[in-house]
């Protein structure tokens, strides 16, 4: 009984680990043809308290004042040059424009500052069209903005949390027009990995045959796997689909940030047999000038005497270490710790590694 324990727990285990290791297939791939749009348009921000763009320097702003203002009925040509106010500013709104986006539906938008605005807390976005890549106006902008930055000003000190020149209007775009695509028509549907790998789209392939009961499913490349949907109810058979569990795989990489330092190695990372000494010629001058005083009534000068220390360090006690073929990221890691090694020195280090040719990975440098 004990021994049935046992084997019993240890295939729990095991069937645990796999399934914590596949991922379904809607969180890969995305299905060709779905995709977002990006909307653009230029617009107007009033009601700010003093913080909004000067109209002498931002021209755009003036001329947008203006424009708009005819359209409702004032005339303000005779007096354009006295316009002063600093409660208004120039704007860009942008927005994702979601797949299957029905007339009438609301977007979320962001609004940020064209001119030399500083604050934008406040304000209300004015009517404003949001354009497509063709030129078609399909969805339109209107709301108070939500910046949830804190800005503050004293005579001699400033204080900012956050970026003030920019916010946000939830749900502040109403869709006008749609993007036709007809899910239900398709006959061919194509599944793109975000992250391309044969043998993803393989494993992905072969499920799908196994769920569907059919050869349905054929990798045409390792980003898209291409699944025949003649005959079938297009909407239940992707449900279906895009539920179903994979293992993914993924390449070697080891990606590295010099800017910041940060690296980030994949769990299938590999080094052949290679030695690692690390150090660094360090000069350390030291200038410490002194003061001579020359004594009473001797006729001398007071001078400032330079001295001068200079301190050399080769680092002659760091080792040198020996990774062994087929070293994993964990014995990599700790090797490389074992040295004494910072981030700064590992990134020249797994560079050196690379060009010797013993790192068996892509070296993907930022």
């Amino acid at each position: 009984m004990h021994r049935l324990l046992l084997i019993c727990g240890f295939f729990l285990a095991f069937w645990s680990a796999q399934a914590a290791a596949q991922i379904r297939i809607k969180d890969i791939a995305d299905i060709e043809g779905v995709r977002e749009n990006q909307l653009v348009g230029y617009g107007l921000v009033v009601g700010l308290n003093g913080t909004g763009d000067r109209l002498m320097n931002a021209i755009f702003t003036r001329q947008s004042l203006i424009g708009m203002l005819e359209r409702l009925g004032v005339n303000t040509m005779d007096q354009a040059q006295n316009l002063s106010t600093k409660n208004i500013a120039a704007v860009m709104v942008t927005a994702e424009f979601p797949a299957f986006a029905r007339n009438g539906n609301r977007i979320d938008v962001t609004v940020s500052s064209l001119g030399d605005a500083t604050d934008l807390m406040g304000g209300t976005l004015m009517v404003t069209p949001l354009l497509g890549a063709d030129g078609e106006v399909y969805a339109v902008a209107q709301g108070a903005i939500s910046t949830g930055a804190i800005s503050a000003r004293g005579a001699a000190q400033k204080v900012t949390r956050g970026v003030p020149t920019t916010g946000r209007i939830p749900n502040g775009a109403t869709v006008e027009r749609e993007v036709p695509f007809a899910l239900g028509n398709l006959q061919i549907l194509h599944l793109g990995l975000r992250n391309p790998d044969l043998t993803t789209a393989e494993r992905m392939a072969n499920v799908v045959n196994l769920t569907l009961g059919e050869h349905l499913a054929n990798v045409t490349d390792p980003h898209t796997v291409a699944v025949d949907l003649h005959g079938r109810d297009v909407v239940a058979t992707l449900a279906r689909i895009e539920n179903l569990h994979v293992e993914p795989d993924q390449a070697a990489t080891v990606v590295v940030d010099e800017s910041t330092g940060t690296i980030v190695m994949g769990a299938d990372v590999r080094i052949s047999t290679v030695a690692i000494a690390q150090g660094n010629l360090t000069i350390r001058v030291t200038e410490t000038p002194q003061v001579s005083q020359p004594g009473a009534f001797s006729g001398g000068q007071t001078v400032v005497v330079p001295r001068t220390d200079i301190q050399v360090n080769d680092q002659s006690n760091r080792k040198l270490g020996v990774l062994q073929s087929g070293t994993t990221l964990q014995e990599v890691v700790s090797a490389l710790n074992s040295l004494g090694i910072g981030p700064r020195d590992m990134i020249t280090i797994l560079e050196a590694i690379k060009s010797a040719g013993a790192l068996q990975a892509d070296l993907v440098v930022h």
